[in-house]
């Protein structure tokens, strides 16, 4: 899978606000006749690198067999999708179904561009990942359907975990630590390469703990970082982080953490799969010795917590084709499509039956046991100014890692975090 689309992925988006156009009639389009949808023409956004051209050619065939209708894909650019998007979704005309980044979900529901989607998730939901399905829900309405997901994973470097001696990989957080804590007592590796603002595998931890990053206080949202559960993921960042000799105040793409795994002198790194080949452009002789594993948990039945990236799909509420949009899904969301874009893309589709694609994808193998775990960044309309540069939370982490209690870090970030969580939307 291209870099820039899983780099998007991880990146809530700029909220703006839709005024949606509704259709020409009630039910959102017209029914189907005995000549099906025949003569009719269904619009599709996808972004840059998110469907291959075989699934593409594949799913068109299939829809307009079962169908009598055409679909026409268009590509787009996660560069200023947002914008575009929105300006689209208040047209009178808009795409019928298009693709969103599954962090930026909840801003679209909240100003009414979706439609509502909760008769095609009693249809075809049923084992829909639950994990997977949750940035899809507003409010507790269906107003999207999860596609797509990805996750972080533990890049190592069998060269170096065989020098310390080490066998196999760890199964529990405790036996990760020691292994690492091995490299470095029988080895000149840096055990690990884990920057001080990583700050997505620290959501993945306070996932893990079961906490979140916001609370409610009366009618609006602020933050949570002074929680217990936070501070105990802060905490476990913190004893890695000190195994490593990376900056307290960087984030992973500076430098590019796989720029330095590729120079041989590192045992890990927490990152995405697609990061192996920023080691291995690099460094080409470093592609044999790259191994992957799942974040290890506090315990071995339960990986780490981990910040699931993706992308689900949506009707456009102004749509005058509903019916057909949810012909489509049906059809792209079925097992067989499903199914062959986790194989081509090697993403974590939203059934774990179908993670069997996954067969032979060393790094999708070592992320899709942590998805039904996983979990995401607030998914609520305030949480997108948050991530604005400089985000608190990178902050917050480099403050602890500095000395600070998490919660004198928490206090020393809390009123920007809460104006920003404050910002009209």
């Amino acid at each position: 899978m291209k870099r820039k689309l899983i780099a998007a992925i991880g990146v809530a988006g700029m909220l703006f606000s839709v005024a949606a156009c509704g259709g020409d009639d009630g039910d959102g389009g017209k029914k189907a006749g005995a000549d099906g949808y025949a003569g009719e023409t269904l619009t599709v956004w996808v972004m840059d690198g998110s469907s291959p051209d075989q699934w593409q050619k594949d799913l068109a065939a299939e829809f307009e067999k079962k169908t009598k209708a055409k679909v026409t894909f268009e590509v787009q650019q996660w560069n200023g999708i947002q914008q575009k998007l929105t300006t689209a979704l208040s047209e009178e005309n808009p795409p019928d179904v298009f693709e969103i980044g599954n962090t930026q979900t909840p801003a679209y529901a909240k100003t009414g561009g979706l439609a509502d989607l909760a008769d095609l998730k009693s249809e075809i939901g049923g084992e829909w990942t639950e994990s997977l399905n949750e940035s899809s829900v507003f409010e507790g309405k269906q107003y999207a359907v999860p596609w797509y997901f990805a996750n972080r994973v533990v890049l190592y470097n069998k060269k170096v975990w065989a020098d310390a001696g080490l066998k196999d990989t760890p199964k529990t957080r405790d036996e990760f630590y020691d292994a690492l804590k091995t490299i470095g007592d029988k080895t000149d590796a840096e055990p690990i390469y884990l920057p001080g603002q990583n700050w997505y595998h620290f959501v993945g931890l306070v996932i893990g703990e079961g906490g979140e990053l916001v609370k409610k206080d009366g009618d609006k949202y602020v933050s949570n970082l002074d929680d217990p559960k936070v501070a105990a993921a802060a905490e476990t960042y913190k004893k890695f982080q000190a195994l490593s000799k990376a900056p307290k105040d960087k984030d992973e793409a500076t430098p590019q953490q796989g720029e330095v795994f590729a120079k041989g002198r590192t045992g890990a790194f927490i990152g995405m799969g697609w990061e192996a080949g920023i080691a291995t452009k690099a460094n080409p002789k470093i592609e044999k010795e790259i191994g992957y594993f799942t974040i290890p948990g506090e315990t071995a039945d339960k990986p780490e917590g981990v910040f699931l990236g993706g992308s689900n799909l949506a009707v456009a509420a102004g749509s005058k084709k509903q019916e057909l949009a949810k012909e489509f899904l049906k059809i792209a969301l079925s097992d067989r499509f499903e199914g062959q874009l986790a194989k081509l893309n090697g993403v974590i589709p939203n059934k774990e039956s179908l993670q069997s694609n996954l067969e032979g994808n060393a790094p999708a193998e070592a992320a899709a046991p942590a998805a039904a775990v996983g979990g995401t960044t607030p998914l609520i309309p305030e949480w997108a100014a948050v991530e604005n540069a400089p985000n608190p939370i990178k902050t917050y982490l480099t403050a602890v890692l500095n000395g600070k209690s998490p919660a004198d870090a928490a206090k020393q970030v809390e009123g920007e975090f809460n104006k920003r969580l404050a910002q009209q939307q």
